[in-house]
C-alpha cells in the first residue's frame, strides 16, 4: 500500500472516532464563541474611537482571524492528548505490528485535526457574519490557508510531543506553558501596536503575530502586500518546521 492509502486508512479510522464523541470539537469552539459574542460588540466600540492598529469599521476582521489563531492553538497543538490515551489502551502497541509506515500514522491524525479545525473555521465565520463580519471572498478563502497551515503544523508537533511526554499530567500544562504567552503575544484582542516597546519587541519574536497580522490583511483585501507575504512564508515555515520535528519524534519513539 501507498504512504497516501495507509494515510487514508489512518483518516477515515480517526474521523470515524471523532464523529462518535464530538465532544471535544463542540467544547473547543465554545470559548472562541464567548470571545465573539461578548468581546466583539466592545471592540467596534473601540475601533469607532480610532484606536491606532485597528481601523474603523473593521472591528470584526480584525478580531476573527485572531480567534481563529485561538482555535489552532488550543484544538491542534491539544491533539497529542488522544495519542496519549491510544498509548494506554493498547492501540498503538496492535498498530505497530501492522505493515502501515509510522509517517502515515502520523499523517492520518494531522489529517483528521486539519479538517476538525478546517470545519470549527466555517462554523466561526458564519456565526461572525451573523454578528458583522463582511470580507472579500479571496480573502476568506486565503485564511482557510493559514488556518491549514496552522492546524497541519501544530498537530505534527502534538503528537510527536505526545508520544515523548506520554502522560496528560504533564504534557497539559506543558502546552499551556508555550500556549498561553504565544497567543497574549499574537495580539488577538488589541493591536500589538498599542503595547510598550519592550514587549512589541518581544512579540515581534513569535510566528503567530505576523500569520494574524497576514490573515487580517487579507481580510481588508490586500492580497499582495507585504504583510500577507510575510504571514503566509511564516505560516509555512512554521508548519514545515513543527512537522518535521514532530515527524523525527513520532518515528524516534517508535522505530
Amino acid at each position: 500500500m501507498s504512504v497516501i492509502s495507509e494515510s487514508s486508512l489512518i483518516f477515515v479510522r480517526q474521523m470515524r472516532l471523532s464523529l462518535r464523541s464530538p465532544a471535544w470539537p463542540i467544547i473547543g469552539l465554545f470559548q472562541p464563541a464567548l470571545y465573539l459574542a461578548f468581546l466583539g460588540p466592545l471592540l467596534v466600540s473601540v475601533a469607532g474611537a480610532g484606536v491606532d492598529g485597528l481601523p474603523a469599521g473593521a472591528a470584526w476582521r480584525f478580531f476573527v482571524p485572531g480567534l481563529l489563531i485561538q482555535l489552532g492553538l488550543f484544538g491542534p497543538l491539544f491533539a497529542g492528548l488522544s495519542i496519549i490515551a491510544d498509548l494506554r489502551s493498547g492501540v498503538f502497541e496492535r498498530m505497530r505490528v501492522t505493515p502501515v509506515s509510522r509517517f502515515a500514522l502520523l499523517a492520518g491524525r494531522v489529517m483528521r485535526d486539519t479538517v476538525v479545525l478546517l470545519v470549527q473555521t466555517v462554523v466561526l465565520l458564519a456565526v461572525a457574519y451573523v454578528f458583522g463580519l463582511r470580507a472579500p471572498l479571496l480573502g476568506l478563502l486565503l485564511m482557510f490557508l493559514f488556518v491549514a497551515a496552522i492546524a497541519i503544523g501544530l498537530s505534527a508537533l502534538s503528537h510527536g510531543l505526545g508520544l515523548l511526554v506520554r502522560n496528560e499530567e504533564s504534557f497539559t500544562p506543558l502546552l499551556n506553558v508555550a500556549a498561553i504567552p504565544l497567543l497574549l503575544l499574537s495580539g488577538i484582542l488589541l493591536p500589538m501596536t498599542l503595547a510598550p516597546q519592550w514587549l512589541d519587541v518581544i512579540s515581534r519574536l513569535t510566528p503567530f503575530r505576523y500569520i494574524v497580522d497576514g490573515m487580517r490583511t487579507a481580510l481588508y483585501g490586500d492580497y499582495t502586500g507585504s504583510v500577507v507575504v510575510t504571514g503566509a512564508a511564516v505560516a509555512v515555515v512554521t508548519a514545515v518546521v513543527c512537522l518535521v520535528l514532530g515527524a523525527r519524534l513520532f518515528s524516534r519513539r517508535h522505530a
